[in-house]
């Protein structure tokens, strides 16, 4: 795309004359570092930020930087369409000349509006040169969609000190004076602007390469405590807020159920005498899994008798769970899809709350929770809720998200999203038996927004669990420490 530039804002287009004066200074100061060797300073630094920023950000999106400079980082990111916007016009001649095919435009991020709707808008290294962070954010509301997802990096103020000693020597760059904003500043910056934060994650230990040591403290050291109160940048990800997102569907979305059923012939007739109507359609997917029992001729029967219903029945591919509610996934036909459980153990009539939660836009996946409340006598055995608790401990830090119940059976999400995991499953691998682990590491690693539901948990009216509390309690510790590699210490 043909690069583009617009005249540096006139003072009537800023704030105020302080406003103006501050932009001026900065555009001058940023014209003469562009125009220095740009292996000088920070090489190291910058290439960690691109390792960061591409497993975040998926290829193939249109993507927005704020603050491009040499658009080095856009792109890097191997975006559709990749837009970078900068003050510095010299800034933004040299990024055009390195990557022609994407659009490079000098423009203020205070001013600067698109039509455009982006699937992510970064702001690296931006918030700290800001003259009006709160503005800018502003600008931001108009270019996203539901979708969105806004990416921050910003300084640490431990590093401030650090910094200017190091700036004495030369080893940096030179910065006029900065912004030192906490994470809590920059999350209340995205609330009041109307933007919700999805994870907060420090990186980066050691900013230079020292063999052996710069690795093990920039993968491992920086997520464990204290360490990680010493990174250098905080990464943030944020996303539209539900006020801002909730009147862009109007369309009720139709609703996919997947029922994994092995050995529950006992519980389906009261499942298709529940199961609550909702959405614009809703489609009932049983698959059975190789039962001892007649649950594969009951549930044909009932479809029979359910003439009102709209149902699938198919024979379970594999074993597993997991593998069960792929193959119900991959033959659903609604927009939004849903795992109940053939145990009876989440009441069929609390699916209407997560089909309200997800369908508003307060959530994009959404995560049954049984630990709120008091459970039904023997619906959970003492070390089972102590392994619960621990693997909810566990994900809280390995996601970056609160998560109460990593193996409630019911869980929600877009049919769009699903689609996405699936596709990058192989980042992972195809492991789980039970399902419930692909999904959340899948929805976590495209930040997608996980909301918690609280549920009653029942005691199962008929059958046995299929659930094995210590060899499957192995296999899934196994599945944590190898998705921490893939998540965590990256």
């Amino acid at each position: 795309m043909k690069n583009k530039q617009n005249s540096i804002p006139e003072k009537n287009k800023v704030l105020d004359q302080a406003a103006y004066l501050y932009f001026n200074k900065r555009v001058n100061h940023w014209n003469k570092i562009s125009k220095e060797n740009p292996k000088r300073f920070g090489t190291f630094y910058q290439n960690v930020l691109k390792h960061y920023y591409k497993f975040h950000i998926p290829e193939g999106l249109n993507v927005l930087e704020i603050g491009c400079s040499h658009g080095d980082l856009l792109a890097a990111l191997k975006p559709k369409l990749g837009i970078g916007i900068d003050f510095s016009r010299e800034m933004i001649e040299c990024a055009a000349k390195k990557y022609p095919h994407h659009c490079f435009i000098q423009a203020d991020a205070h001013t600067v509006l698109f039509r455009l709707k982006f699937d992510v808008i970064i702001l690296s290294d931006l918030v700290n040169d800001l003259w009006d962070v709160q503005t800018v954010l502003e600008n931001i509301k108009s270019m996203v969609h539901p979708g969105t997802r806004i990416i921050f990096n910003f300084f640490n103020n431990l590093w401030r000190i650090p910094f200017s000693v190091i700036r004495k020597f030369g080893l940096c760059a030179k910065v006029l004076e900065q912004n030192w904003l906490s994470p809590q500043d920059v999350s209340n910056l995205l609330e009041i602007t109307g933007f919700e934060v999805i994870k907060y994650i420090p990186h980066i230990l050691l900013p230079v390469k020292i063999p052996l040591i710069t690795g093990f403290a920039n993968k491992f050291l920086v997520n464990i405590l204290p360490f990680k109160w010493a990174a250098l940048t905080n990464f943030m990800i944020a996303r539209p807020g539900f006020a801002e997102t909730r009147n862009q569907s109007p369309k009720k979305p139709s609703v996919s159920i997947v029922i994994p059923a092995r050995n529950e012939a006992g519980n389906i007739e009261t499942i298709f005498k529940r199961i609550p109507d909702f959405g614009a359609r809703t489609e009932l997917i049983f698959i059975e899994g190789g039962s001892g029992d007649n649950t594969f001729d009951k549930i044909q029967e009932m479809i029979d008798k359910s003439n009102d219903k709209n149902c699938q029945l198919l024979k379970q591919s594999g074993t597993g769970k997991g593998n069960a509610v792929r193959l119900g996934f991959e033959r659903a036909g609604g927009d939004i899809l849903m795992i109940l459980d053939a145990d009876m153990t989440v009441p069929p009539e609390d699916l209407k709350r997560f089909y309200d939660i997800i369908a508003s836009g307060k959530g994009e996946f959404i995560n049954g929770v049984r630990l709120v409340y008091p459970l039904e006598n023997q619906s959970m055995r003492f070390l089972n809720i102590l392994g619960n608790k621990f693997f909810s401990l566990l994900f809280t830090w390995l996601l970056g998200q609160a998560i109460k119940d990593t193996l409630c059976g019911t869980k929600v999400l877009w049919r769009h999203d699903y689609n996405k995991i699936a596709q990058n499953r192989s980042y992972f691998g195809d492991f789980d038996p039970f399902g419930d682990f692909d999904l959340l590491f899948g929805a976590s690693k495209l930040n997608l927004q996980i909301v918690e539901l609280p549920i009653r948990y029942r005691s199962r009216i008929y059958g046995d669990t299929n659930i094995s509390r210590w060899s499957h309690g192995w296999l899934l510790l196994k599945m944590v420490v190898f998705a921490a590699r893939r998540i965590k210490f990256i």
